[in-house]
């Protein structure tokens, strides 16, 4: 038997919409996702009207359900910017931050805020949508987690809530020297298949090694190019090569501010072809690694929703 929708959970993003049916249980009964509905594409405002089209044959089949909003749709170039919530702070900090607005059709739209760290240097640090993976992570335990992705998070668990995060755009900077740099030159590899796991490995383990000096980063980048002149690098070994040195880059300036010491055990949140790679990382840093559930962003906000509704 089919379960009964309760509410309809978005993920919406810059570049992208991504809508879940959900049962009281938290049972994901459908899902829609569209490349094309990022806020970005949304024209002069009309975020209703992107919304219904989106998912408007979900109310005509079930009612005005309850909406529940996460991501950059409740940034200041979103539908309704809602203000962050400072660090430290747990679900019910993020409950109290959240906004409502009713849709002509009489549903109630719930706008989930993010946070910001205003201890981190130079500036406040934030973020929006990641704090959703680390409530639906659990704030039982105090830990640091990290959210591997294009701005990763590294974030600390203490006393039940989100006491402070700190950004690395390792993602946008990988991005950017695969396709702006001399990298871009190098040979990509095939669609779907499997890393070179053992060019990754040498980019991550000088990245780890005492041979890197903690502000070697700019020119261990270069070794790219020279370890193909050399003939220790084959073209085809650079983008995982580099792909280990930049996150191995990551782990390295964490643990220089503090984000964890050897013998630790940290959590990772994230999609599961980061996750194994910052899992192959870890111990060479003497880690120990618990993964997130992959359902972690609509556990978080099914429970900041539910205790916005209290």
């Amino acid at each position: 038997m089919t379960p009964k929708p309760t509410s309809i959970i978005l993920d919406w993003g810059t570049s992208s919409l991504r809508a879940m049916l959900v049962s009281g249980s938290g049972e994901t009964i459908d899902t829609k996702e569209t490349s094309s509905g990022g806020i970005q594409f949304v024209k002069d405002g009309a975020f209703e009207a992107a919304l219904m089209e989106a998912v408007g044959a979900w109310f005509t089949a079930h009612g005005p359900l309850p909406v529940i909003a996460s991501g950059m749709i409740t940034s200041r170039n979103g539908w309704l910017e809602v203000p962050y919530v400072d660090t430290p702070g747990g679900v019910g900090e993020l409950a109290r931050g959240t906004r409502t607005q009713t849709l002509a059709n009489g549903a109630v739209v719930t706008f989930l805020p993010g946070m910001r760290n205003p201890a981190a240097k130079p500036f406040p640090d934030v973020m929006r949508g990641e704090e959703t993976q680390i409530v639906g992570f659990g704030l039982e335990k105090d830990r640091t987690l990290v959210l591997p992705g294009t701005h990763s998070k590294w974030a600390r668990i203490k006393n039940g809530r989100i006491d402070g995060f700190q950004t690395y755009a390792t993602g946008e900077v990988f991005a950017l020297l695969t396709k702006h740099s001399f990298i871009a030159k190098a040979e990509e590899p095939a669609p779907g298949s499997e890393p070179n796991w053992a060019a990754f490995d040498r980019g991550a383990e000088f990245a780890a090694s005492n041979e890197a000096a903690a502000d070697a980063f700019l020119s261990a980048i270069f070794s790219a190019r020279t370890g193909v002149l050399d003939g220790k690098l084959k073209p085809q070994d650079i983008m995982d090569y580099v792909s280990g040195l930049v996150i191995g880059s990551e782990f390295r300036q964490a643990r220089a501010a503090g984000w964890f010491k050897d013998g630790d055990a940290i959590g990772i949140v994230g999609n599961n072809i980061l996750n194994s790679r910052y899992s192959r990382i870890a111990p060479l840093f003497r880690l120990s690694v618990d993964i997130g559930p992959a359902d972690a962003a609509k556990r978080g906000i099914m429970l900041i929703a539910a205790e916005a509704a209290r």
